[in-house]
């Protein structure tokens, strides 16, 4: 079903391609649509993170002479209270820390810059389908929704990734404004082309790195990113019965 509207903006795929860049740097999914307008960026920040604490020792036992008839008593150890707040080079200083963890380490850390390119996908893929939510037929309005927030659980599990790997948050680029699809089966064939890319990108990923969880994460991050072209495609299948 065809769906016009009165202000229409027409898809802008640049933001794609700069992500792409840093994600696959030979690849370029969207080629031609490079000189159209730049839509929103979707506002989806991490909360910060806060450094743990650790209690400092207890007081010693303290003993008291009593008279030749009485026994000796002893106070009971003071429970241990915590100490102020440790940076994080301090934690990395506690019993426990590994210098060199088996997963989200040093060979995570060389796909910093990929991992950065899939959360801000992620979010921009969070922002269009939001938009498609509110301009979509009524029958298709719930499942774009649920694509819009899984497109945000994933952005933020790949943040959460990034903490365990840095210690520090990733902040995204944020972006104000509106996007707006002219017609619904041209924007859903646009999305599941997204989502087919963003599903490759995912497993040549999982297999450029040695981390084992990552490689594992970013799998399952791929076939969940096909799963969801699937869906698209069902839509556009049901889109094009009823228009």
């Amino acid at each position: 079903m065809d769906q016009s509207l009165h202000t229409p903006k027409p898809y802008d795929y640049r933001q794609y391609d700069r992500i792409w860049q840093r994600v696959a740097p030979e690849l370029e999914p969207y080629p031609g649509w490079k000189e159209q307008a730049v839509p929103a960026l979707a506002d989806l920040t991490p909360n910060g993170g806060t450094s743990g604490t650790l209690g400092g020792a207890g007081t010693a036992a303290q003993g008291a002479d009593a008279a030749p008839e009485a026994a000796s008593r002893t106070e009971a150890p003071q429970e241990t209270q915590p100490s102020a707040g440790l940076t994080l080079a301090e934690e990395a200083q506690l019993p426990g820390a590994e210098e060199n963890p088996c997963c989200m380490g040093t060979a995570a850390s060389e796909m910093l810059a990929v991992i950065q390119g899939f959360i801000d996908a992620e979010l921009l893929d969070q922002r269009y389908d939001q938009a498609l939510a509110r301009q979509a037929p009524s029958w298709a309005r719930g499942r774009m929704r649920e694509l819009a927030a899984a497109a945000g659980a994933r952005a933020r599990r790949l943040m959460a990734v990034y903490y365990l790997i840095t210690g520090s948050c990733y902040q995204p680029v944020v972006e104000s404004g509106r996007i707006w699809m002219q017609h619904w089966c041209p924007a859903l064939r646009e999305r599941y082309h997204a989502a087919a890319c963003g599903a490759m990108n995912y497993l040549r990923a999982a297999d450029g790195t040695t981390d084992p969880c990552l490689s594992r994460l970013l799998t399952e991050l791929g076939e969940d990113e096909y799963r969801r072209a699937d869906q698209l495609l069902a839509l556009l299948e049901r889109g094009m019965r009823q228009g």
